[in-house]
């Protein structure tokens, strides 16, 4: 199993939740995050006076998947979050070493 974690942007969301749902992700947790990258912040006008802001507002993606269908998930990702501008995100793969369904005590590929 694996779990993929992508960072996007938050008007992207929509767009990357229907692409997963077309290749059949069952689930996925979503959390507002904010952080820089290469972006370094950005700057913004408030009531005629410019300001900085050092984080800038971001959607984390959390999806635990069958091995076999990773790849699969991040190019869904890419090509639906893709923007071609700077700040489009970072997609992130890691392994799972297990994972149970709390209500039934299924393990592994069956729990998700």
């Amino acid at each position: 199993m694996k779990l993929v974690i992508a960072i996007i942007k938050p008007f992207k969301l929509d767009e990357v939740r229907e692409a997963l749902t077309e290749i059949g992700v069952a689930g996925m947790t979503v959390t507002e995050v904010k952080g820089f990258g290469r972006q370094k912040g950005q700057t913004e006008i408030y009531r005629g006076a410019e300001y900085s802001t050092n984080m800038v507002p971001k959607i984390k993606i959390e999806i635990v998947c069958a091995a076999d269908l990773a790849a699969k998930v991040v190019e869904a990702i890419q090509a639906a979050a893709n923007t071609g501008a700077i700040g489009d995100g970072k997609i992130f793969t890691l392994d799972v070493g297990q994972a149970v369904r709390i209500r039934t005590g299924e393990t592994d590929e069956t729990a998700l």
